[in-house]
């Protein structure tokens, strides 16, 4: 291996990120399919790689077998893992809660035990057998994989930034073979059918499969869209609902992702801020002021002179990736102190290795499912779920504006992805909110959050209406209950889950 696809395979366990976040209709399947009873779930040990990463916690595992296409009941079925961390407390059980770390792609059969060994308030275990999973498509749920590596040219699931319309065009080309190459190496016909409508219709198998009439859940990130979508698909079997770092909707589009800048905008300040008080030690700059000019330096200077393949869209996407935990900024800024000093490419590549991002706050343990598994199902879910633009023409043009409007990082998030190629095109819609249910959807969300800034979390209280109560945290990073230390948040969260007790009105929470 050369050094510079050494920096790039680092690099790129670093930077694959998903919210983040199907060829079955995104409607609702046949008449009576998602009413009927599935078996119930044998539960046994886990595999050995699971339990060892929720150890000391010990989890029970099983499966649910699932219709591979809603709209074909009869034509097949794929098995879905799923974990268990029971209550020990009958007289507090109140049922189940399950949780969604993120993505798409993200494994959740260890989140259990991961929030468990996080400090999740004991008092959330004892009222709900805690219930993870691998959706469809992901780990050990009829996985999926379209052959990505990391010295290919698709190694993250954010587009690289553009610096010029050249560059829009030429990736085009790149993404093109991408959907191509997706479509040639799914031979069992799964990738069609990862959509967030079908695996929302998971949900209501393993619900049945668990003997329950209703279901809690807590997701994470791309996890509030697969929340949204069952609460709106079947609210009467939705229990407590919690939405932690929303996207602002059912499904990951361009809206969505051209998000991603905003995010970076309003967050940076804080690493800004952070690294200007340490001046002294990394030398970034005395002032937030400074510090910003930085970057933009280091990014210029990457783009017109690459250290062994380490160029300034490397460095954009690794400062977007650490911007998601202030526990991440004293990585950020070692390695932005290497390059400002000339560091060569061996001190890049042991920095990025050494800074690989185990917990961005997205939900997941620190054992993913592999590269190409978590990018396959990313586009998978992202693509299908909702139509794309396919004029390249358009990416160009949103290139521009973005670089112009969110000059850190909107030449990446506008930029062309698969999904304008997307072989399994239909004409079927997202999930539709549905605001005619319960009153049952907490949403939580930091004010600065990169990948989900404010605005999804106002987005889908809007779209909610009644059903739902916003509680924002005057915070910075991506996650909030049991990934953050607002004790408000907590409070509010833990209150909710365990005795049902939404806010009257939308909240704030101070720092603190």
């Amino acid at each position: 291996m050369t050094r510079g696809r050494g920096i790039r395979r680092s690099a790129a366990l670093a930077v694959a990120l998903g919210l983040g976040p199907l060829s079955g209709s995104l409607v609702a399947g046949p008449a009576g399919a998602e009413e009927k009873e599935g078996p119930s779930v044998r539960w046994g040990t886990c595999p050995e790689d699971v339990a060892a990463e929720a150890a000391p916690v010990v989890l029970e595992c099983g499966t649910v077998p699932v219709p591979k296409d809603y709209a074909n009941p009869d034509g097949g079925r794929i098995e879905l893992m799923i974990s268990r961390l029971a209550s020990t407390d009958p007289d507090k059980r109140r049922g189940t809660l399950m949780l969604n770390p993120g993505g798409p792609g993200g494994s959740g059969l260890s989140q259990p035990a991961f929030l468990a060994n996080r400090g999740i308030p004991s008092e959330v275990l004892d009222t709900f057998d805690v219930i993870g999973m691998d959706t469809r498509g992901i780990g050990r749920s009829a996985p999926v994989a379209c052959g990505f590596t990391p010295e290919g040219p698709y190694f993250a699931n954010i587009p690289p930034y553009a610096v010029d319309d050249a560059a829009v065009t030429a990736r085009a080309k790149v993404v093109k073979k991408v959907a191509e190459q997706c479509a040639e190496r799914d031979k069992d016909g799964v990738l069609p059918h990862l959509t967030t409508a079908n695996t929302a219709r998971d949900l209501d198998r393993i619900r049945a499969a668990l003997g329950e009439e209703r279901t809690s859940f807590l997701g994470y990130s791309y996890g509030t869209a697969l929340g949204a979508a069952y609460a709106s698909m079947f609210p009467e079997r939705s229990d407590r609902i919690v939405l932690d770092s929303n996207i602002g909707d059912t499904h990951l589009d361009r809206d969505g992702m051209r998000r991603f800048a905003l995010g970076v905008e309003q967050t940076f300040p804080d690493f800004a801020r952070w690294a200007a008080a340490r001046h002294d030690s990394y030398g970034l700059g005395r002032t937030p002021a400074e510090v910003r000019r930085t970057y933009f330096t280091l990014a210029e200077r990457l783009d017109e002179k690459p250290v062994d393949g380490f160029d300034g869209g490397m460095l954009r996407q690794i400062t977007f990736s650490f911007l998601f935990k202030e526990v991440q900024y004293s990585k950020l800024a070692q390695l932005w102190q290497t390059m400002k000093s000339g560091g060569d490419a061996k001190d890049l590549r042991t920095l990025v290795a050494r800074s690989g991002p185990a917990d961005q706050g997205d939900g997941t343990a620190d054992t993913p499912p592999s590269l190409d598994n978590q990018l396959s199902v990313f586009l998978a879910v992202t693509c299908n779920d909702v139509k794309w633009p396919t004029s390249v023409d358009t990416y160009r043009k949103g290139v521009a504006e973005d670089r112009a409007r969110y000059p850190m990082f909107g030449a990446a998030a506008a930029n062309i992805l698969p999904c304008a190629f997307w072989p399994y095109a239909r004409a079927g819609k997202p999930v539709a909110i549905d605001d005619d249910g319960p009153r049952n959807i907490l949403l939580v969300q930091n004010l600065r959050d990169v990948p989900t800034p404010h605005l999804g979390g106002k987005l889908l209280r809007q779209k909610f209406a009644d059903r739902s109560r916003l509680v924002s945290v005057d915070d910075s990073g991506h996650g909030v209950y049991v990934y953050g230390a607002n004790p408000c948040a907590l409070n509010t969260t833990t209150r909710y889950l365990v005795d049902g007790k939404m806010p009257k009105m939308d909240a704030l929470c101070p720092a603190g």
